[in-house]
C-alpha cells in the first residue's frame, strides 16, 4: 500500500513517520535508497566511518513529507501493530516504467551520486537516468539547505522537465516554486497502477455523505476524502460537482480504494503540515466541545484554542461498558488530555480516559532521571527485563539492578504482569531510552540523586553502585551514567587488600564525594563517612553563637544565596558574618506565583538579597519569606500571634499551606491556621480545589468563625468579603509590586549579561511598540512574528488581537508588547488599533 507520510521522529538507525488517521510508522535505515545502503554496507566492511555518508539526522527533520509503500505490519506481544515502511524510489515507483514518464510529473527521488554540472537522481524507474542540473537545484538549496550541498540518500520531491530517448533519459527540476505548482494532469496519462501519494490533482464532487466526500479526478478516477481531511475552513459545506484541489494520500494496491484530503497544507507539493507546539503536548483541557460523532471510529472535538482534535472510540470512555453514545451529541463538553499529534491529520489526538487525564507520566520528556515510577513486567530477557510505565513508553531494568544482589533465576521472584516499583537510572526522550533500577535501596533511597558532575560538590553524601572492584580501588556509578573512583586507601578505615573480595558488581554503597573536577568528568569519593564532615555535619558544628542567636518573627535580615534546591533557597544571613543557615520556600520569593519560579530561575549563588522577613525560627530550621504582602501585614500590626487573639471579621493576610479536596488551609504569621471550606473558596462555583489555589499562594482570609474548645477557625477567601472598602486602590498597590518585581528581574537578568535572548527580554515592557514581520498564520487566526529586536523569541498574537486586520507572511506590522513570560521565552502582542492610538 503507497501512503503520504510525515517525517515524526529522527533517530540514527529509523525515521519515525506520522501516516494519515493517526497511525504511525517506521523506515528503517536500510530502507532509504539503494544508494545510501551501498554506502552503508561499505561503512560496515571497512570498519571505518565515510566521508560522505550523512547520518538520517542530518537529512530529514520533522515536518518533511515522504512518499512509502507499507512493507509489513506486525503485531507485538502487547497487541500493538508495528507498521514497517520503505521510501526506496525502487518499490514507491515500481508502478512506473521508461515509457510511461512525462513532463510535469512529479517523482519522489533521492540523491544518488554529486556530479560536477548536477547530481544523479534514483527515481527507481529501471532503464532511465534521472539528471538534476545545478541551477535546477539552487533555489532549494539556498531556501532549504541553507547554502549545504545535497547529500546522498537525501529525498527529493522532482518535475520532470524533459524526456528524452523514450524515457531513458529525462531531466529534473527541484525549484521550489516549480515543485509547489505542479499538478498532475489526464495529458500525462496516469495510470491506476502508477499514482503516487503526493499528486495534486483537481477533483470534482460526487458525493457528499456524513462521513466523507466521493469525488472524481483525472478524468477516469474515484477516490474517497474522509471527515478528517475535508478542509476545516469549510467544514462539510460541499456541493456535487464542485471542482476544487485534492492531494492524494493514499493508494491500496488491491481494493484500489483512492483517499484524497482537502487540506491546504497538502495543496502545495514541498510544503509541510503545521505542527504542535511543544508546550500543549500532554496539556489537560478542561472544556472541549464535540463537533461531530462517528459511531465506528470516535469523535472530534474543538479545544479551549479553538484547533480540532479527534479521540478515538476506546477513548472515550474507560471501557465498553461505560460507554454512553448520548454524551457525545455535538455541543456537550468534556475533559481531556492531548496524548498526541498527528501531523499527517494536522489533528490532536486526545484521550478522555480519567486514568489518561491524571497520568502522572504521558511520554518520555515528562519522565526525570531520579524519579520512582510504578510498571509492569513485559518480559524477562538475558539482558534484563522491560517494563511498562504506561501505554507508550518502555524501560529495561538490566540484570545487574533486577535486585539487590545478583539473581541468577530472576523468573522464580518476578511473573509477566506483576507491578513493580522502580526508579529512573537514565531517561533519553531523544532516544527514547528509559533505563530503571528495582534496587531497595536505591528506590528507597532518601538522600540526594547524583545526576551529573555540577552537583558534586565536596561533602556529598549519597548512593551509589560499584560496577568495578580492582586492585587500585572501586568504580562507583550514579544516575545518568555519572561515576567516580573510590581509591584503595577511601574504601575502609582498616587496610583492604583485594577490593574484588570485599566489593561486588552492583552492590549498593554510600559514598561522600572528596573531589570533583565536572569539565573532566573526573570525581573522586570515600567509602569513610565518619572521616570528614558532612555538609549536615558543618550545619550543626557552625559557630557557637549560633546556640545564642534567636531570630524574632518578622525581623529583617539581609541574607546571600548559598544553595538552589527545587523547592527553594538555601541562605545565609549577612548580619552573623554569613554562620547562620536559613531557607527561603520558592513560593516565598513573592507574594505573585508567576514570578516565584521566575526569581528562582534568575537569581544565583552569591546574590544577596536585601530586606527579608523571618517567618519562623525553630532551632536549627529557620523559614525567611520575601512575600511583600505577609511582610507588611507583620510590620503593620494587622496579625494575630495566638488563637486567643482572633476575632470573627478580621481580614488577615496568609498564605496557603495545603490544598485539600473539601478546603483550604491557610496559615498566618505566628503559625496560626485556619480552614476555608470550599463552599467559601471562590466567588466563582468550585469543582476542583487545586483549579483556584496552590500551596504557598498569598491571600487574604476573612474569618467566619472560631472554635475555641477544638481550636479551630472557619475562613472566608470570596474576592467579594475579603475587601477593605477601597479595591480600586488594593487592586493598583498589587499591581504596582507586581511592576516593581518585574523590574527587579530585568535587572537580574541585565546584570548576568549572557544570552542575548535574555538581554532582549530585558528591553520589552508591556505597552512597548514593536516594529514587526508576520511570520506565520495559523488555522485558529493566530499569528507568529519575527523581527530584530525579538531574536530568539516566540512572538505571538491572538485572532482577537490581531483585530480586523488581514495579515500575509512578510508583511510588516506595528504592535503593542501585552504580556511577556521570561520564563519560555514568549512575547504577546496586539495589533488592535485602538490600544496603538492609546500609547502615550
Amino acid at each position: 500500500m503507497l501512503l503520504l507520510g510525515c517525517v515524526k521522529e529522527v533517530s540514527d538507525y529509523e525515521l519515525v513517520v506520522s501516516l494519515p488517521n493517526g497511525l504511525s510508522g517506521f523506515v528503517p535505515v536500510t530502507q532509504i535508497s539503494d544508494a545510501y545502503s551501498k554506502m552503508l554496507s561499505k561503512q560496515v566492511a571497512q570498519g571505518e566511518l565515510l566521508e560522505d555518508l550523512n547520518s538520517l539526522p542530518d537529512m530529514y527533520s520533522p515536518g518533511t513529507l515522504v512518499r512509502c509503500i507499507v512493507t509489513s505490519v506486525e503485531k507485538s506481544a502487547d497487541g500493538r501493530r508495528s507498521i514497517k515502511l520503505s521510501i526506496d524510489p525502487r518499490k514507491v515507483n515500481k508502478g512506473l516504467n521508461a515509457s510511461a514518464l512525462a513532463s510535469g510529473m512529479l517523482l519522489s527521488g533521492f540523491v544518488s551520486s554529486v556530479e560536477d554540472h548536477g547530481y544523479l537522481i534514483d527515481i527507481g524507474v529501471s532503464g532511465t537516468h534521472a539528471f538534476l542540473p545545478r541551477q535546477k537545484a539552487q533555489n532549494y538549496i539556498k531556501a532549504v539547505k541553507r547554502g549545504s550541498d545535497l547529500k546522498i540518500g537525501q529525498n527529493l520531491n522532482c518535475v520532470i522537465v524533459e524526456v528524452k530517448n523514450e524515457g531513458r533519459v529525462v531531466r529534473l527540476s527541484i525549484d521550489r516554486s516549480e515543485v509547489a505548482a505542479s499538478l498532475a494532469t489526464e495529458r500525462q496519462n496516469w495510470a491506476l497502477s502508477s499514482l503516487l501519494p503526493g499528486l495534486v490533482v483537481k477533483a470534482r464532487v460526487q458525493k457528499v455523505a456524513p462521513l466523507g466526500i466521493k469525488v472524481s479526478f483525472l478524468s477516469s478516477f474515484t477516490g474517497i476524502v474522509d471527515f478528517m481531511h475535508v478542509d476545516p475552513e469549510k467544514s462539510m459545506n460541499y456541493s456535487p460537482d464542485q471542482v476544487m484541489k485534492a492531494c492524494i494520500l493514499s493508494v491500496h494496491p488491491t481494493s484500489k480504494v483512492v483517499r484524497l484530503t482537502l487540506r491546504q497544507s497538502f495543496l502545495h507539493p514541498g510544503g509541510s503540515p503545521n505542527q504542535l507546539s511543544s508546550d500543549r503536548m500532554g496539556a489537560v483541557v478542561e472544556e472541549s466541545t464535540v463537533k461531530a460523532f462517528y459511531k465506528q471510529f470516535g469523535a472530534i472535538f474543538e479545544l479551549d484554542d479553538g484547533t480540532l482534535a479527534f479521540a478515538r472510540l476506546k477513548h472515550l470512555s474507560k471501557n465498553r461498558k461505560s460507554f454512553k453514545p448520548g454524551a457525545f451529541k455535538a455541543g456537550c463538553k468534556h475533559k481531556c488530555r492531548i496524548i498526541d499529534y498527528s501531523l499527517m491529520d494536522e489533528m490532536c489526538i486526545i484521550s478522555l480516559k480519567y486514568q489518561v487525564i491524571e497520568a502522572r507520566f504521558l511520554q518520555y520528556q515528562d519522565i526525570h532521571t531520579g524519579d520512582v515510577v510504578q510498571g509492569k513486567v513485559l518480559a524477562l530477557k538475558p539482558i534484563g527485563m522491560q517494563v511498562k510505565v504506561t501505554d507508550g513508553i518502555r524501560g529495561l531494568v538490566p540484570s545487574m539492578h533486577l535486585a539487590d544482589v545478583i539473581l541468577k533465576q530472576p523468573e522464580k521472584k518476578y511473573n509477566i504482569g506483576d507491578e513493580v516499583q522502580c526508579r529512573v537510572l537514565e531517561c533519553n526522550p531523544g532516544g527514547k531510552k528509559l533505563i530503571l533500577t528495582l534496587k531497595k535501596s536505591l528506590v528507597q533511597s532518601k538522600l540526594p540523586v547524583l545526576s551529573n558532575y555540577e552537583d558534586a560538590k565536596p561533602g556529598l553524601i549519597t548512593h551509589g553502585f560499584v560496577v568495578c572492584a580492582k586492585e587500585f580501588g572501586c568504580i562507583v556509578k550514579f544516575y545518568n551514567d555519572v561515576k567516580g573512583l573510590v581509591p584503595k586507601h577511601e574504601l575502609s578505615s582498616e587496610p583492604v587488600s583485594c577490593p574484588d573480595k570485599v566489593f561486588h558488581d552492583g552492590q549498593v554503597v554510600k559514598v561522600m564525594v572528596l573531589k570533583c573536577e565536572p569539565q573532566q568528568e573526573r570525581l573522586l569519593l570515600s567509602f569513610r563517612l565518619s572521616s570528614k564532615p558532612a555538609p549536615e555535619d558543618k550545619k550543626e558544628c557552625t559557630p557557637k553563637k549560633r546556640q545564642e542567636v534567636k531570630y524574632q518573627i518578622g525581623e529583617m535580615v539581609d541574607v546571600k544565596v548559598l544553595k538552589k534546591k527545587h523547592n527553594g533557597l538555601e541562605v545565609s544571613i549577612l548580619e552573623d558574618e554569613g554562620t547562620v543557615i536559613a531557607w527561603i520556600p520558592t513560593m516565598h520569593l513573592s507574594d505573585f506565583v508567576v514570578n516565584c519560579k521566575l526569581l528562582w530561575h534568575c537569581l544565583q549563588e552569591g546574590d544577596v538579597l536585601p530586606r527579608v522577613m523571618c517567618l519562623s525560627d525553630k532551632g536549627e530550621h529557620i523559614t525567611l519569606s520575601r512575600k511583600s504582602a505577609v511582610i507588611s501585614a507583620v510590620q503593620e500590626e494587622q496579625v494575630v500571634r495566638s488563637f486567643s487573639e482572633i476575632q470573627p471579621g478580621m481580614l488577615l493576610t496568609g498564605y496557603v499551606r495545603n490544598v485539600m479536596p473539601f478546603g483550604v488551609f491557610v496559615e498566618f504569621p505566628f503559625g496560626v491556621t485556619g480552614l476555608a471550606p470550599k463552599v467559601s473558596m471562590s466567588d466563582k462555583f468550585v469543582t476542583d480545589t487545586k483549579d483556584h489555589f496552590v500551596v504557598g499562594q498569598t491571600v487574604i482570609a476573612k474569618v467566619m468563625s472560631i472554635d475555641e474548645e477544638k481550636q479551630r477557625v472557619l475562613l472566608n477567601l470570596k474576592v467579594s468579603e475579603c475587601s477593605s472598602g477601597d479595591s480600586a486602590a488594593e487592586s493598583f498597590a498589587l499591581l504596582n509590586q507586581y511592576f516593581k518585581e518585574m523590574k527587579e528581574i530585568r535587572n537580574l537578568l541585565r546584570r548576568r549579561g549572557e544570552p542575548s535572548v535574555a538581554r532582549g527580554l530585558c528591553e520589552l515592557v508591556p505597552g512597548k511598540e514593536l516594529q514587526l514581520v508576520v511570520q506565520d498564520v495559523k488555522e485558529d487566526g493566530s499569528a507568529l512574528f519575527s523581527g530584530s529586536c525579538v531574536t530568539g523569541l516566540t512572538v505571538t498574537a491572538t485572532r482577537y488581537h490581531l483585530g480586523d486586520k488581514n495579515i500575509v507572511p512578510g508583511e510588516k506590522t506595528k504592535a503593542l508588547v501585552l504580556h511577556v513570560d521570561a520564563l519560555t521565552s514568549r512575547v504577546y502582542v496586539s495589533l488592535q488599533e485602538e490600544l496603538l492610538k492609546q500609547r502615550p
